[in-house]
């Protein structure tokens, strides 16, 4: 997810925070490929509901009727990928309706699903919930290293922290997970 030459993805953020409509349109085009990769890794599975580029078409139809408001490269990829997430977990839960029969999105979360490779996306949205409730930066950690597949390096950065503290939260983000995805899946 390396920066185009010059920086000019975070000064096209910093154009389109400026009310810049040309350059949203000059950013897709620079970002498409990491954007399929992160949504790969979002909907790595035979039951998800959405292919990569299906899932990025439908995060640019997003982005584009909303402000977008990314600070640098990095925080653009994070929340494009907490997107992603939200798009699948919308579309699982409509799945999920009984009007519709179930079906339940499994989705990939690396280093966190114990053993399993694939986990139910709204039982991974309910987890992290309550993470979240419990403690913010670590479901941030959890998003940022699993979603957007960052490094502790680079989720250090994006949060403003250090690498030790990352590293740290991340341990124990992970063990949390990992127990309250197995309890649900008991």
């Amino acid at each position: 997810m390396a920066d185009a030459p010059g920086g000019e993805i975070s000064l096209l953020l910093g154009r389109i925070r400026e009310g810049d409509a040309a350059a949203r349109d000059r950013l897709l085009p620079l970002v498409y490929r990491d954007l399929e990769q992160i949504a790969a890794a979002c909907a790595r599975s035979p039951h998800a509901s959405l292919e990569p580029r299906g899932l990025v078409h439908e995060l640019y139809l997003r982005l584009a009727q909303s402000p977008l408001d990314a600070r640098d490269r990095k925080h653009f990829f994070a929340v494009a990928a907490l997107a992603m997430r939200q798009i699948l977990v919308d579309r699982a839960r409509r799945r999920r309706a009984a009007k519709r029969g179930g079906d339940a999105l499994r989705v990939t979360l690396s280093g966190v699903a114990g053993g399993r490779d694939t986990l139910d996306a709204a039982a991974v949205e309910q987890a992290l919930r309550r993470l979240e409730a419990l403690s913010p930066r670590q479901a941030r950690i959890v998003e940022l290293r699993c979603l957007v597949g960052l490094t502790v390096v680079e989720t250090a950065d994006v949060l403003g922290v250090s690498e030790r503290t990352v590293a740290g939260e991340w341990r124990l983000a992970r063990a949390w997970m990992t127990r309250a995805l197995a309890e649900g899946a008991a």
